[in-house]
């Protein structure tokens, strides 16, 4: 195991008002992944962002956790597993043996929410909630406190490149409020279709990890650190 793989990695080690940049494997070139990811650490990210597809809980597949193994020892980035997949905690030790700091799984997925959480810490893992964006924000207060991370989705999770639906605002909002409400460093993620007018709503409304996918990796310059620096 490299260094870079045997390091721990908290969303703790940046402070609470600083804005982080996590860009989505999901639409970075597949023909040069480990330059893509290179690159990008390079401009200035802190995390990656890997969504992890199951073909059931979502209509699509991603990847798995031999990817993540294999990008590990190239990258310092917190490695932020997104487990988009309806048995969380069956696949959760895979992708922490392969390099994953944090895993955030769904509130929707049939398993006990409290349990799974549990379950992601006794693996030495952050653990982080999502919600699709049909679910209410309430679904996943009786767990707010037990988490590193919520995790909002603007659009309907499976599939990368849509467009950002600015109806969810409000729950970010209304989740900012909460989690500030508990006096813990929980982060607030938001991930779908941020891009620079969206980066700068969902800032506003407090969210304060960006995922974004094409808006990083594929910019039309090419410029990952202007693009990076646009989201921030």
């Amino acid at each position: 195991m490299s260094e870079a793989s045997a390091e721990k990695r908290l969303f703790t080690q940046w402070p609470n008002n600083r804005i982080l940049v996590a860009p989505s494997l999901l639409a970075a070139h597949y023909e040069r992944l480990l330059e893509d990811v290179t690159a990008v650490e390079k401009a200035g990210a802190e995390v990656l962002h890997l969504d992890i597809m199951d073909g059931h809980f979502v209509p699509n597949l991603s990847f798995g956790a031999d990817l993540v193994k294999a990008l590990r020892p190239v990258s310092q980035m917190l490695f932020d597993v997104h487990l988009m997949i309806t048995d969380p905690i069956k696949y959760a030790p895979r992708f922490k043996d392969a390099g994953a700091d944090h895993i955030t799984f769904h509130v929707e997925v049939e398993q006990n929410a409290g349990e799974v959480i549990d379950f992601i810490h006794s693996l030495g893992c952050t653990a982080g909630i999502s919600l699709r964006p049909g679910t209410s924000y309430e679904a996943i207060m009786p767990y707010l406190d037990k988490v590193e991370m919520v995790l909002v989705m603007t659009v309907e999770p499976g599939f990368g490149g849509q467009s950002f639906h600015a109806e969810q605002l409000p729950k970010i909002e209304t989740l900012r409020k909460a989690i500030d409400a508990t006096g813990k460093p929980i982060r607030l993620e938001v991930d779908g279709g941020i891009a620079q007018a969206s980066a700068e709503l969902v800032r506003k409304a407090g969210a304060d990890v960006l995922v974004a996918g094409s808006s990083v990796f594929r910019a039309k310059d090419g410029d990952y650190k202007k693009a990076i620096d646009i989201l921030r």
